[in-house]
């Protein structure tokens, strides 16, 4: 089954590790076979891996993308889920890093990129709530 992306004007994508724009027209793009591919929007650069959730997600997006470096991104990821898991303790949370991790087994990154994105609203709450609490107590 063929993958149907409709990109806009100048919008970037990356199609296994090389990045691609297009041009200046809408465009439709039909991929017929199974590749790596992420638009713009889903790529985490390094600088901005400053969280637990988004260095996760970028060890997932280098797996999925960079197959050569797979295996130092697979243990990075796994030694910064397990910190995760261990400093949680939320059902829903938690669910969802079991999901991501199963994903992760099967090799179906993408998915597991979009689970991990799912933490970031969880993430952010809590890294909120901290900042508060260390400026009230200042």
């Amino acid at each position: 089954m063929a993958l149907k992306i409709t990109l806009k004007p100048g919008e970037k994508f990356v199609i296994n590790g090389a990045v691609v724009v297009n041009g200046d027209r809408r465009t439709s793009l039909l991929i017929q076979n199974k590749v790596s591919i992420l638009r713009e929007k889903d790529v985490l650069q390094p600088d901005e891996a400053n969280t637990p959730v988004r260095r996760i997600y970028f060890d997932v997006m280098m797996m999925y993308l960079d197959d050569a470096a797979h295996d130092q991104y697979k243990d990075e990821f796994t030694e910064r889920m397990t910190e995760f898991m261990e400093a949680i303790s939320n059902k829903d949370a938690m669910a969802k890093c079991i999901s991501i991790i199963d994903d992760v087994n099967k090799g179906q990154y993408y998915g597991a990129l979009m689970t991990c994105k799912k933490l970031l609203p969880f993430e952010k709450e809590r890294l909120d709530y901290d900042s508060a609490r260390e400026s009230a107590s200042s």
